[in-house]
């Protein structure tokens, strides 16, 4: 019965990632915008660019002009321009892999703490338990699947890069396999605790919420079990999962696709560190960037994840 729940939430799981995968690209691409424009301390500054202060005789520097922010749309229509069509699915093995280690992973220890926490009375689980089962399978399934997710995120925003900057990384194999070659097997867990943060964030809402929203609907009979009643769970349920995670996924891809230079110090020390410095350069609201190719993502994939569990079930419940 266990391994059931992780052959459904697999397939379910492959399926929404693939077919949301250009939305994903282009949340990742926004995430990043306004990031090359931060103040990098190491980088000294010539004379000439800068002012003297009379008063005190310190050489100050204009701040540079914020970047001008490009909608989802447009970031779209840009990447299809500068590489065609066929780039809006950069990284797509890497989807691949990574639902299938982290989606599946967390789709079937869900379902096994979900049998295992339901009340045999009511045939219900009470929502701190379907919350706390979302937790667990959340971190697990995260840490099993981080050299998929950093390798995704480096692949989909390497055609952000000038050409001569670029990773051009084959395939996610390729990609898993540079890293570890030239920045070590502990480059492919970077990131791995904001991961783990944004995956226990991402499964606990998005499953429990879910569950709950459908619970209700039927214990009220707004609607019968079926697709409406999945479509309205499932588009709930990825709002509220956008909203907990956003500030976490900028973060987590900024860290994941951050260049550390031999010799020198890396742009980020860690979560807090990328933080602080994101607050202060763009603003509180630039935890929020990319939020609407995110709930436009989020949306999307989570009733295609939903609805498509839905009719696998379906379709395995004799096995």
């Amino acid at each position: 019965m266990g391994v059931k729940g992780f052959v459904e939430g697999g397939i379910a799981s492959i399926v929404a990632g693939c077919s949301t995968h250009p939305l994903d690209l282009i949340k990742v691409r926004m995430q990043l915008q306004g990031e090359n424009h931060a103040p990098n301390p190491n980088v000294q500054i010539r004379p000439a660019l800068a002012f003297q202060n009379a008063s005190s005789g310190n050489i100050r520097v204009p701040p540079p002009p914020p970047a001008a922010r490009v909608g989802p749309v447009a970031v779209g229509i840009r990447i299809i321009q500068q590489d065609g069509a066929a780039a809006l699915f950069s990284g797509v093995s890497a989807t691949v892999l990574r639902q299938t280690l982290y989606s599946t992973t967390r789709m079937g220890l869900y379902d096994i703490l979900k049998q295992k926490w339901t009340d045999p009375n009511t045939g219900n689980m009470p929502l701190v338990r379907k919350i706390g089962a979302g937790l667990i399978a959340g971190a697990i399934g995260a840490a099993v699947g981080n050299p998929a997710d950093v390798a995704m995120v480096r692949m989909q925003a390497d055609g952000r890069l000038p050409p001569a900057q670029r990773r051009n990384y084959k395939s996610v194999v390729d990609a898993i396999s540079q890293m570890r070659k030239s920045e070590g097997i502990t480059s492919l867990w970077r990131g791995s605790s904001l991961t783990v943060n944004r995956a226990m964030l991402v499964t606990a809402s998005q499953l429990a919420s879910y569950d709950q929203i459908k619970e209700t609907i039927l214990d009220k009979g707004l609607m019968k079990d079926g697709l409406g009643t999945h479509v309205t769970a499932s588009f709930s349920a990825g709002f509220v999962a956008a909203v907990a995670s956003n500030p976490v996924d900028v973060i987590k891809t900024r860290v994941m696709n951050m260049k550390v230079e031999p010799g020198m110090a890396p742009p980020y020390s860690g979560a807090i560190d990328c933080a602080m410095k994101t607050i202060r350069s763009e603003g509180p609201l630039a935890l929020y960037k990319g939020f609407i190719p995110t709930i436009s993502r989020q949306g999307p994939f989570t009733i295609v994840l939903f609805v498509t569990l839905e009719q696998v079930r379906k379709l395995l419940k004799d096995f």
